[in-house]
């Protein structure tokens, strides 16, 4: 069975780990949120609209990135930013890195690959406004529903959903 870590926080934008957490579940995988710590946070509609609770199963500290097969990184201004200022999340997703482990992010979420500091000259695409941070990184940025570039998927923004599942469940070898 395959398991998936998503890491997200306050300031999540909702439909961004609703909608692929769904996809993944369909698909047999399982899926745990992991966050800065245990419970609820506050999720978003359209980056500042309060929506849901979302239920994080596991704080960062105690999240071993061995225990896992891949990696989503969802979207919304706050939490990605909320993330990457943090060093055990930036040690997790790293570790992922190292080990080659596939990584989907959508939106905003890609900014803590950014504290990785591993996208120069990688292909990716994300929410417009920070094309530059990633360009600042060494990404090659390009306005595309969907990248693929080695173990990474990403994409731009909820509308490329439907495409970011299907990519992302095909990179998670779940479809």
């Amino acid at each position: 069975m395959v398991k998936v870590a998503v890491l997200a926080t306050d300031g999540l934008e909702e439909i961004e780990l609703v909608a692929p957490r769904s996809a993944l579940e369909k698909a047999g995988a399982t899926v745990t949120v992991i966050s800065l710590r245990a419970g609820e946070f506050q999720a978003v509609s359209k980056d500042i609209y309060p929506s849901h609770k979302i239920r994080a199963d596991l704080a960062i500290a105690d999240a071993n990135p061995n225990d896992y097969h891949a990696l989503l990184l969802p979207g919304g201004v706050a939490s990605p930013d909320a993330l990457r200022m943090n060093r055990d999340v930036v040690a997790f997703a790293r570790a992922f890195v190292k080990a080659n482990k596939p990584i989907a992010a959508i939106c905003h979420g890609v900014q803590t690959l950014i504290e990785v500091n591993e996208l120069k000259g990688r292909t990716v695409t994300s929410w417009p406004a920070i094309r530059r941070d990633l360009e600042n990184a060494g990404a090659i940025w390009v306005d595309n529903a969907v990248v693929v570039d080695g173990p990474y998927v990403f994409s731009r923004c909820p509308a490329d959903i439907p495409a970011f599942n299907k990519a992302m469940l095909r990179h998670f070898r779940l479809a």
